[in-house]
């Protein structure tokens, strides 16, 4: 071991000696051993010198690397407790941020809310609006409320007051009567700028024509079947009144919908023709009859007049049936009572049919019309059973063909045939006061002649 240890350190040696040489070479060059032994020494001095002094700098700056480390040290002692510090503010933190995240779920819940309430009223509101008369004067607020009924985000409270104020006015002018210029669909489809008359939320009308609302555009429409002629003579006058005056006037609560149905109730026309061609017949019956009765007025009155002006006359005159019955007296002045009581009977009897011409007709036909009805009425009642049996109960729009003719040709038949028979026995009435006072004047003139005749015999 102590060979192998000195073989090295001899080693290291010659190494030591070679450095040495290699690094004082590049000054001088040796010239013999004593002066490399020399340059050696030398270098070797130098170096312990050096060592000594970089010991003493490094004992110097040892002071001041403690001080570093200490400093250091207490750096760290600070930020570590700054760092507790900060963990504790964290942890405070983050407790207070659990705290109002809670508080914010809460509050967007409300938020979310109330945007929710606002989106439905402003729908609510739309469609109001949308069916509204005062949208026809003032369109340009459903476009606000729309926009308000899309809108995904929280509304500001410029909106809101917007919705609010839109709900007051449709309040307000339900309550007011307003004039006001604005394009209306004719009945002939032509666009017009016309005044308008609307009466609150429930009536419009122009020119004496009541208008409808067309939510899908906004416009006025005038309907091609206007109500009752007494309706429009209202309308009228309000439009033309100058204010300050109270008018009656009708409206429509439903805002359109009872104005929809008035003005598709059947007219006169139609009713008749859904009597069918049995409804036709009857009113051409009842047409027959009027006719008859009309003519049979105008001939027994002036009959009744001509046998006034014979009663104040003495001669007879052919022109009336109670000059046409003295004509028998005077034609025949030398016959007995008996005969000539006859021949006033014959020619009262020739008289009867002109005075009664019609009524035994007129008769026929006031029991044939209510017939006739009731003949309608059994055939629309089959022509029901066979739209059921058919198509079932499912629409009763299918049925209401065969109802409409049984209910209108028994009415029909009930309204020619009352008539009719008034005029019958009015008219009969007529005609026998007609044939009593011929009966009257002829018995009277048979009982003058049996009377003369007694005294004579």
């Amino acid at each position: 071991m102590k060979e192998k240890g000195l073989t090295v350190y001899g080693t290291l040696s010659i190494l030591l000696v070679l450095l040495m040489i290699s690094s004082i070479g590049a000054l001088a060059v040796p010239q013999s051993l004593d002066e490399l032994l020399k340059e050696v020494k030398k270098g070797r001095a130098a170096e312990q010198i050096e060592n000594a002094e970089r010991l003493k700098r490094f004992r110097e700056n040892r002071s001041q690397q403690a001080a570093v480390l200490a400093k250091a040290r207490k750096e760290l002692e600070l930020e570590e407790q700054r760092g507790e510090q900060l963990r504790k503010e964290y942890e405070e933190n983050l407790k207070a941020i659990e705290e109002q995240e809670q508080i914010l779920f809460k509050a967007a819940g409300t938020v979310t809310e109330l945007q929710g309430i606002t989106r439905q009223v402003a729908r609510e509101i739309k469609n109001i609006i949308s069916n509204s008369l005062v949208s026809a004067e003032k369109p340009e607020r459903i476009k606000q409320i729309e926009a308000l009924a899309k809108a995904k985000e929280l509304p500001t409270p410029g909106e809101l007051h917007t919705l609010w104020q839109t709900i007051l006015e449709e309040m307000v002018e339900s309550g007011k009567v307003s004039q006001f210029k604005t394009t209306v669909i004719t009945a002939s489809g032509e666009e017009t700028v016309k005044q308008v008359t609307r009466i609150g939320t429930f009536t419009a009308t122009s020119g004496g024509h009541f208008l409808r609302l067309l939510p899908e555009s906004g416009r006025l429409i005038e309907p091609q079947r206007q109500p009752p002629y007494r309706f429009q003579k209202l309308a009228k006058a309000v439009e033309e009144s100058k204010g300050g005056e109270t008018l009656p006037m009708v409206i429509d609560p439903t805002r359109g919908a009872m104005l929809a149905l008035l003005v598709q109730k059947p007219d006169l026309k139609e009713r008749i023709q859904q009597g069918g061609i049995i409804g036709y017949i009857i009113i051409t019956l009842g047409i027959i009859a009027l006719i008859i009765a009309v003519e049979r007025f105008i001939v027994l009155w002036l009959t009744d007049k001509r046998i006034q002006r014979q009663m104040k006359e003495k001669t007879p005159d052919k022109n009336n049936p109670l000059g046409r019955i003295l004509l028998a007296y005077t034609e025949n002045p030398g016959v007995n009572a008996e005969t000539l009581g006859l021949k006033l009977d014959e020619a009262i009897l020739r008289e009867l049919p002109r005075i009664k011409r019609g009524l035994r007709t007129l008769g026929i036909l006031a029991a044939v019309a209510p017939l006739l009805g009731l003949l309608g009425t059994v055939t629309g009642i089959i022509e029901t059973f066979q739209s059921i049996t058919l198509f079932g109960t499912g629409d009763p729009r299918l049925m209401s063909g065969g109802i409409s003719q049984a209910l209108v040709t028994t009415v029909l038949g009930l309204i020619v045939a009352i008539p009719i028979l008034l005029l019958h026995s009015i008219l009969t009435g007529r005609s026998n006061q007609i044939v009593q006072i011929l009966d009257e004047k002829s018995a009277a003139i048979v009982a003058k002649i049996a009377e003369k005749q007694g005294v004579s015999s």
